[in-house]
């Protein structure tokens, strides 16, 4: 459904269509998250934050490819041509899936979809860990959207004034951060009670923001520490989030997963 809708992003050429067509995009884009609770399931104990850090990196990498992928192509070609890319990569990523995947067995049979949906309801009051997730992942997400909407608009602005080549590499400083996560996944969420790398991935954001408020005003390094510590700190709370909360209910992971998102 999603490369159906998508092929009419790059077709269209009204603006009131693009926005509805987009909207319908995301969404419809379930796919990663339920790629994530279906790793929780196949990963021991022992290595679930290792393995979900994985997971999220390539999740969190895709964001930022994209945008080194889209500044770089829309200086030389097209926008559409970003577009179109992107349908090609969506239905070679089906055709993988496809051929690869195994096909799991359903671990709730015989549950209707409007009882699932009021259980994932129930979920929330009835464990703690959960809302607590819930709030931290809101905190931690909030300054990592805000940045990435807004970047293109400080780097283009005063005092940088650059075009979209520069601010698409800007995506290629991000994925450093991302890298280190799995790393610190293995050696210290797995080891650890999960609320040390929750406080230490909010600290990290949190370091980041007032670097970036206050350098990011006269000099590029402000945006590039931001970015470094805001990617950083957020997979690794985000990592930590999810091992905590997939311990709660073990055969209703996806329902765990769609309260916590």
């Amino acid at each position: 459904m999603t490369d159906f809708f998508r092929l009419g992003l790059c077709i269209t050429t009204n603006l009131g269509v693009f926005t509805a067509i987009s909207f319908i995009t995301a969404v419809t884009t379930v796919t990663p998250q339920l790629m994530l609770p279906l790793v929780g399931d196949l990963a021991p104990p022992n290595r679930r934050a290792a393995a979900l850090s994985i997971v999220v990196s390539g999740l969190m990498l895709g964001v930022l490819v994209a945008r080194v992928l889209s500044g770089t192509i829309s200086n030389f070609v097209t926008w559409r041509a970003v577009y179109w890319l992107s349908l090609g990569l969506q239905y070679l990523i089906f055709i993988l899936l496809w051929l690869f995947m195994p096909d799991y067995p359903a671990t709730n049979p015989g549950m209707n979809y409007f009882r699932i949906l009021w259980d994932i309801l129930l979920m929330i009051p009835r464990h703690p860990v959960l809302v607590q997730a819930c709030l931290a992942g809101l905190l931690c997400s909030a300054p990592f959207t805000s940045f990435w909407t807004t970047l293109t608009f400080l780097l283009a602005g005063p005092p940088y004034h650059y075009d979209s080549l520069p601010i698409g590499l800007f995506g290629l400083i991000g994925i450093a951060g991302m890298l280190i996560s799995p790393i610190w996944a293995r050696r210290m969420t797995d080891q650890f009670v999960p609320h040390f790398s929750i406080l230490f991935g909010l600290s990290c954001s949190l370091v980041g923001v007032c670097l970036g408020t206050y350098i990011g005003t006269f000099n590029v390094a402000g945006p590039v520490l931001q970015a470094l510590l805001l990617d950083f700190g957020n997979q690794t709370a985000q990592i930590a989030q999810r091992s905590a909360i997939y311990t709660i209910e073990p055969k209703r992971r996806n329902g765990v997963n769609t309260a916590f998102m």
